[in-house]
């Protein structure tokens, strides 16, 4: 499967984005898609995911973030609200058929990713 993700760009604190992951060579509903954020210097940071599992929020983004999927599309979108500086990242997406529900949050998981799109939050 492959994975392409779009939406990134330059907004101010407290501002929207809504980006999007669109999966090729599959059918969506055969995977957990997951969103991922890596900062400079850091490991990748679980943002939200939706699948088979159900949905789940990473911590620092819960309330202020909202992952959907549309089948027929196949893509899978996340609507960010309340945007702050420190969401300023490169946000990825990934795909796994086999993810268990305890496991989604970490990237180890995830054997396919589609390149990153970039987040920049002003103050």
């Amino acid at each position: 499967v492959q994975l392409q993700a779009s939406g990134g760009g330059l907004v101010q604190a407290g501002g929207s984005l809504r980006l999007s992951c669109e999966v090729s060579g599959g059918t969506l509903r055969s995977y957990t898609i997951t969103w991922f954020r890596q900062f400079v210097g850091n490991e990748r940071e679980f943002v939200a995911g939706i699948g088979r599992h159900g949905t789940l929020y990473g911590d620092s983004v819960k309330g202020r973030v909202t992952i959907s999927r549309d089948n027929a599309k196949n893509t899978v979108d996340l609507q960010m609200n309340s945007l702050k500086p420190e969401d300023t990242a490169v946000y990825y997406c990934a795909a796994s058929a086999r993810v268990i529900s305890s496991s989604r949050r970490s990237q180890e998981s995830y054997d396919n990713w589609g390149q990153g799109t970039q987040v920049t939050v002003s103050s």
